[in-house]
């Protein structure tokens, strides 16, 4: 079975949008390595953690900040298909 990602975030912070910008880039991305993205509201306020299966990639309250697209993308890479050539986003 092909990995989930999961974007746990805060509603009431309004972060929505930015989880769905999120989710479409990964599924562009990786249409093939991924289940799906999963969005899910979180009852934690100011939350907005980044899990593949149950593993913790990002988190935004340890990191102070979100992660850039890139960067998000590098770390599902990482994860799914460390073989995966990310074009333009692999460049540092």
């Amino acid at each position: 079975m092909k990995p989930v990602v999961t974007i746990e975030y805060c509603p009431k912070c309004g972060w929505m949008l930015r989880a769905a910008y999120m989710a479409q880039e990964l599924l562009t991305t990786f249409s093939d390595e991924l289940q799906g993205v999963l969005l899910q509201p979180s009852e934690v306020s100011g939350r907005y953690t980044i899990r593949v299966n149950k593993e913790e990639l990002f988190d935004r309250k340890r990191e102070g900040r979100f992660p850039e697209i890139k960067e998000l993308k590098q770390l599902v890479r990482d994860k799914v298909s460390p073989e995966k050539s990310l074009g333009h986003s692999d460049k540092k």
